[in-house]
């Protein structure tokens, strides 16, 4: 009852990933990412453990897939997990547990793969990763929110979601983007919304932190 896109920028070195999924407060749970590192994400009775597990692993050094097996090798209950890693070099890779019963899928292509559990069609991952594909000159959140957009067109889930996030990091330890909508109606419309808004203050919030000096406005 879940899908997301994780993905690396070619042109600007940034990480991002965005979800949706029927259940309350996704981005709590599904997403984790790490500047110059990678991205993980972890869904389909999920285990929240298995993010910070991943980017440690990537911060050591390891490729995609072999984070992929670390990560589930003799893992307890791991054959309920749905798993997804991209690196620092934008390699790429899944894990579908043995357990998940459900229409799932994923895609993979150049830095980026779109993954989803109890999904009405495989279609929806692929139209995922095509869109995240279409216009790589657009800013990486952008592509991510066109994605998730891309995946509901395409059928989504059986079951209304209800929750969305949207996570970009770039070169500080905290992220350049972090948008939740934790219980809507629409939550992909209300994340459109939301980046929509935040997106001419991205640079602004940063700059407020690393250069205060720098930033205009009443002291």
């Amino acid at each position: 009852m879940t899908y997301s896109i994780a993905a690396k920028c070619p042109r600007t070195g940034m990480f991002g990933a965005a979800v949706t999924t029927s259940s309350i407060a996704v981005g709590a749970r599904c997403v984790y990412a790490r500047a110059g590192v990678g991205v993980v994400l972890t869904q389909h009775r999920t285990d929240p453990r298995l993010g910070p597990k991943g980017l440690e692993l990537l911060t050591q050094g390891l490729g995609a897939k072999e984070v992929i097996r670390r990560l589930t090798e003799g893992a307890p209950g791991i054959g309920w997990r749905q798993l997804a890693v991209v690196d620092r070099e934008g390699r790429t890779a899944v894990f579908h547990g043995d357990r998940i019963s459900s229409v799932h899928s994923a895609d993979e292509g150049p830095g980026h793969v779109a993954v989803g559990n109890i999904i009405r069609t495989k279609a929806v991952t692929r139209a995922m990763a095509d869109a995240f594909a279409a216009d790589p000159q657009q800013h990486l959140a952008e592509r991510l929110v066109r994605s998730m957009e891309a995946g509901y067109a395409a059928g989504g889930e059986p079951k209304q979601v209800k929750s969305a996030a949207l996570l970009v990091v770039d070169r500080e330890s905290f992220p350049l983007i972090d948008l939740r909508v934790d219980f809507d109606a629409q939550p992909l419309v209300q994340l459109r919304w939301l980046w929509e808004i935040y997106e001419p203050s991205v640079k602004l919030y940063v700059d407020r932190a690393v250069n205060p000096d720098s930033v205009p406005g009443p002291a």
